[in-house]
């Protein structure tokens, strides 16, 4: 990179022996290495995180742009990708990066700095087909996706005792209904496994069996049919009673899913 020469006039000195140029990628290895694992780092189990190459690969997409999901298997240690909806041939695969639950704005810029989420963390301006959507039909996505994250707010104070079982669900079926309108269908084995929890808290044994079997379905979506939280979930919907969380609150019919 650089030698030592005599200078007329100065002595010695040093010269560069080739180009430099300013934070030069080759003097910053370390740096840029870490960079990269940053950017592309994914869980890979209980304080773990891995490289993978070819799901590296994964652009992202809002809301309902995107139509992926992955997960780590421990019992198979890999990473696993499991597809959302329909995919056609020829048709990007796209992940998420971020909670999309959010208005467009609100993803774009990260809270307080004036300055956009996705493109200080990966270096891109979103431009999926949610973000691309006129003014008027990206409005009506974002009360869409903010009412949605008041109602996963309002479900949450279930667990201290704010709300009942009844009206529990009842948050979760409205979720379900305006996802189903936007088009999110991310997390949803989750969402189906809470209200299980619900109905079996409160020794609603068909609710209990309805939603634990809805929670397998979309957790077999999510991360696939071989895996604990399926096997637990169908133990459950053949007998609620053997729930952990069976009986624990007052005895309430709380009801299950509509669709």
């Amino acid at each position: 990179m650089f030698h030592v020469s005599d200078i007329p006039g100065k002595g010695k000195g040093v010269l560069a022996a080739r180009d430099i140029k300013n934070l030069d990628p080759k003097e910053h290895v370390d740096r840029l290495a870490l960079a990269i694992f940053e950017t592309n780092a994914v869980s890979a189990g209980k304080d773990t995180v891995g490289i993978f190459p070819t799901m590296a690969r994964l652009n992202h997409g809002c809301s309902s742009a995107f139509n992926v999901v992955y997960s780590w298997r421990n019992e198979h240690e890999g990473l696993f990708v499991h597809a959302l909806k329909d995919i056609k041939k020829g048709q990007e695969l796209l992940t998420t990066y971020t909670d999309t639950k959010r208005p467009r704005e609100e993803r774009r810029k990260l809270i307080p700095e004036d300055r956009a989420y996705l493109t200080q963390q990966y270096g891109f301006k979103c431009t999926c087909d949610v973000c691309a959507l006129p003014d008027g039909l990206s409005q009506a996505s974002d009360r869409r996706l903010s009412k949605i994250s008041e109602l996963y707010r309002k479900f949450a104070t279930w667990g201290n005792m704010d709300i009942d079982g009844i009206q529990a669900i009842n948050y979760v079926r409205e979720i379900w209904e305006i996802e189903d309108e936007e088009g999110y269908w991310s997390e949803r084995g989750q969402l189906a496994a809470d209200a299980a929890w619900v109905a079996a808290s409160h020794s609603d044994a068909s609710a209990a069996q309805a939603w634990a079997l809805k929670a397998a379905e979309w957790f077999t979506y999510e991360i696939g049919a071989d895996t604990p939280q399926v096997r637990s979930l169908i133990t459950v919907g053949d007998r609620p009673q053997s729930h952990n969380a069976w009986g624990t609150r007052e005895k309430l019919e709380v009801g299950g899913p509509k669709y």
